[in-house]
């Protein structure tokens, strides 16, 4: 049996990253891994083929050589999972279809034609659909039998992908959260009650991926990282010294809660582990919004004392903050930029609220009759609304627009990533220098290119870098006094402020964006 697994091309938004990814010399962010977990689950002796359409377009050769398609995807992703099941009914394709947007959306996926809706978690549902296809059956919705363990879940088929194509390669250690915000899908995804698997499946992973060649960010995709801190210090305690023992081949990202910057011990222990950012959903520093909201983690100690602790320890943030909530007084914006700048925060994201199926918000608004069915895109910067705000829509448009055109704005920005690093501890390497030790090295490059070759490509980002803000805008001189200024007082964190300064090109673009479509 030969299978092509698909995933669909993402909107433009700040996770495509295409600026990072044209300095990194890569063609996307991340691999799909749900459908390199798929292959994973399916027989072995099926031959595979995995079409990420991030990196290029399908060919006719592609169609020609499948006897089944399997199309996943976000909610985010959902029309171009529409039209790919339609163009694969036309090539004669039996299709089937999963992920969050089938389960969450199963109605829209069967109207375009999908012979099989897979809706859950692929470790039960898999088998049950494998059961139905030996038996003849032609279509149809498969259910998944209960929620995995995730002891059962499979290594990914890495080796389905080029290394070569991606800025970071993903794994996942855990599924569910146990809070239950109103606005957010992952309790109706996944479950309130987190499973995980155990540090050695996770080590067996990294183990994969070491042997198959990569050297670089592993994007840990858990929902919460810290969401059960015993399960995230053991997987940790057992990563630090097989890091040690591998010299550092990678760095990580993750996703916590906010209670992480009350816990210096597990901040401690993930810079340790070669963690370098955390993507932490503040949402909005207005506690009544927060309470009604449902989202009590954050009010159990202040946000601000929090994140500083975060940065001031050594973790790199991306902080995400969302309006339109109900209950939201005017100028939500100006609040926010306020408590930005503040902190200093460089990357952050300001989204416009989206319900998402089936979660609490979701259930209430339609309730209230107030949700636009038709609407739904999980496209949280479309500059749209799938429900009826409690304030004009037009306002909430014009701050999210006002609020992107200040914080995106270079030299603020650039004025932001100066201040955050400035204050943040030394590297762990120049704190053992200091005090007379040794770490293991920094992460590892890959050794197939000649050392000539290895040496350009990795000056290339450094030198498109510069052009982009130490040559050709009205603000370089800001950028060279700032990198200065950072050499001197914070050397260690002279790479991670780099890497800050080029985020910001994403940013910048996104803001240009946001400013064309709100002017046209």
């Amino acid at each position: 049996m030969r299978v092509l697994l698909i995933n669909p091309e993402f909107p433009p938004s700040f996770w495509s990253l295409a600026e990072t990814c044209k300095f990194m010399g890569r063609k996307t962010p991340l691999p799909p891994l749900g459908l390199l977990t798929v292959a994973a689950l399916l027989p072995q002796e099926w031959e595979f083929r995995l079409a990420d359409l991030n990196l290029g377009p399908l060919t006719p050769a592609s169609w020609q050589w499948a006897d089944l398609v399997m199309i996943t995807g976000m909610i985010i992703q959902r029309e171009g999972i529409l039209s790919l099941v339609r163009e694969a009914k036309e090539q004669g394709k039996t299709v089937i279809v999963g992920g969050p947007c089938a389960t969450s959306l199963p109605q829209d996926v069967l109207e375009a034609g999908a012979d099989f809706l897979v809706r859950g978690e692929g470790e039960t549902a898999i088998p049950r659909w494998l059961a139905a296809l030996r038996e003849g059956q032609p279509g149809g919705v498969i259910e998944e039998d209960g929620k995995p363990e995730m002891t059962s879940s499979p290594i990914p088929r890495f080796d389905l992908i080029t290394f070569d194509d991606y800025v970071t390669i993903s794994i996942q250690t855990s599924r569910g959260c146990p809070f239950d915000c109103e606005f957010c899908d992952i309790v109706s995804l996944y479950g309130r009650t987190p499973r995980y698997k155990d540090p050695g499946q996770v080590i067996a992973e990294l183990e994969t991926l070491y042997r198959l060649g990569w050297r670089g960010v592993v994007f840990i995709s858990d929902d919460n990282f810290i969401g059960n801190k015993d399960h995230a210090r053991a997987i940790l305690n057992r990563l630090i010294p097989w890091m040690q023992a591998h010299g550092s081949p990678f760095g990580f990202w993750t996703q916590a809660s906010m209670n992480l910057g009350q816990d210096r011990e597990m901040i401690d222990l993930l810079t340790a582990a070669n963690f370098g950012y955390v993507f932490l959903g503040v949402e909005t520093p207005e506690p009544d919004i927060l309470r009604a909201a449902g989202k009590y983690q954050n009010l159990r100690h202040p946000l601000k004392d929090s994140l500083a602790t975060i940065d001031a320890n050594g973790l790199n943030m991306i902080a995400s903050f969302i309006i339109g909530f109900d209950g939201e007084l005017s100028g939500a914006v100006d609040r926010i930029v306020e408590f930005v700048e503040e902190l200093a925060i460089p990357t952050i994201l300001i989204n416009i609220l989206q319900p998402l199926p089936n979660t609490r918000l979701w259930k209430r608004l339609g309730k209230e009759g107030r949700l636009l069915y038709d609407k739904t895109s999980g496209d949280f910067y479309g500059m749209g609304f799938n429900y009826l705000p409690t304030r004009p829509q037009e306002e909430i448009l014009g701050e999210f627009v006002r609020g992107l055109d200040h914080l995106y704005e270079p030299s603020r920005f650039l004025a932001r990533v100066y201040r955050y690093f400035l204050i943040m501890r030394p590297t762990r390497h120049a704190l053992a220098r200091q005090a007379g030790k040794k770490l293991p090295g920094p992460p590892q490059t890959p050794k197939k290119l000649p050392s000539s070759q290895r040496a350009i490509e990795s000056l290339a980002p450094l030198m498109h870098l510069i052009w982009r803000q130490g040559i050709r805008p009205s603000y370089r001189w800001q950028f060279w006094r700032q990198l200065l200024g950072i050499y001197r007082q914070n050397p260690s964190r002279l790479k991670s402020y780099l890497m800050g300064c080029s985020m910001g090109e994403d940013l910048f673009a996104l803001r240009r964006d946001i400013l064309k479509k709100w002017h046209s």
